[in-house]
């Protein structure tokens, strides 16, 4: 499952190189030509992360408690990274006064698209969830996922449809799943040829609609895959989750430790406009990219993705043994702390 969260977080990283850098406006000059392909298949796949993001999340959490140092010690990891990056950039001449004084306050970023926000929010809901799915029967628990499947997907899915959606109601239909898989684990099945098989199928869909949307003067690579509650991307994240949760593996103390900071790099790398537009745009120029030859492209978008999350990687783990370090212990010894944390738990 570390190793899974890994992969996950590089996916989601790919996914930003391309949607978030400007270079999708240059593909779509010339949609079918190798380097466009190439960057569609290459940053298709973060909506499918966030599915597998989230999954680890319910299948760990639903026999576990949320305690109030668990949740002060997210709130401090993403204000953290708010602060000291807005300050940063400010010192250096790409931000403004008033980004720094909006890095304190959480609040101004809850909507239903914002991951952190929507996170923080889902994030208190865990222990309410967990109250109704123990107190749900084998069969209950189906009917209900059966009901939100419906919903959330096979309606979300259809071209004439438009459910109206956001982060924290998803988040909440994929722990719900995931909880079932923990409280009822399924058969083992050939769920290394169901990723595969269903990979492709995206994969098709995309070169299809490139194709359609040449005809129709659209804009629709992703039309199938675009949103997390669409059928496949919640089918690749559903197999591959099954496939690496009963994938053997022998422990491995790297794994584990870069895993730990795979939250740390989302906090980072997709901190906020500002660090978007110079990541990608000032930094990397991932646009000029796209005139590269094919195999030099290949190389480029790869190195990035792999720079970027080994780097974030590398600042989320100082900042662990560092400031976590010292926070927490100082947490320990606060009274406040004390007196509010019997409070927090539901029980």
């Amino acid at each position: 499952m570390e190793l899974y969260r890994i992969i996950t977080m590089l996916l989601i990283v790919a996914h930003h190189f391309v949607v978030n850098s400007g270079v999708l406006n240059e593909a779509y000059e010339m949609p079918l030509s190798k380097n466009s392909i190439f960057l569609f298949l290459f940053g298709a796949w973060g909506k499918t992360g966030i599915n597998c993001f989230m999954m680890i999340t319910g299948y760990f959490m639903c026999k576990s408690n949320i305690t109030l140092k668990k949740y002060l010690k997210l709130i401090c990891e993403i204000l953290f990274y708010n602060i000291v990056l807005a300050l940063i950039f400010f010192a250096f001449g790409h931000g403004t006064i008033m980004d720094i004084l909006n890095a304190f306050f959480l609040i101004r970023i809850i909507d239903s698209n914002h991951f952190f926000a929507c996170f923080l929010v889902f994030y208190m809901m865990i222990p309410f969830l967990n109250i109704l799915l123990r107190n749900l029967s084998k069969r209950q628990h189906g009917r209900l996922i059966g009901l939100l499947a419906f919903v959330y997907i096979f309606l979300s899915t259809m071209p004439k449809f438009n459910i109206t959606t956001n982060y924290v109601s998803w988040f909440s239909v994929l722990y719900i799943i995931a909880a079932y898989i923990r409280f009822y684990p399924p058969l083992k099945r050939a769920w290394g040829r169901l990723t595969i098989l269903f990979v492709a199928t995206a994969v098709v869909s995309i070169l299809v609609c490139l194709e359609a949307g040449v005809k129709l003067n659209k804009h629709a690579a992703y039309r199938f895959v675009t949103d997390s509650n669409t059928f496949l991307a919640f089918a690749i994240s559903f197999c591959s989750f099954m496939l690496f949760l009963n994938l053997k593996i022998r422990k491995s103390k790297l794994i584990n430790t870069i895993a730990r900071s795979t939250f740390g790099v989302l906090c980072i790398h997709a901190n906020s406009m500002t660090m978007i537009n110079w990541l990608w745009k000032d930094c990397l120029n991932v646009s000029a990219a796209y005139k590269f030859p094919f195999m030099k492209l290949v190389i480029f978008s790869l190195l990035s993705v792999f720079g970027v999350f080994s780097v974030c990687v590398l600042v989320d783990f100082i900042r662990v043994n560092t400031v976590e370090k010292v926070f927490l212990s100082k947490l320990e010894h606060n009274r406040c702390f004390l007196r509010a944390k019997h409070k927090f738990e539901i029980t």
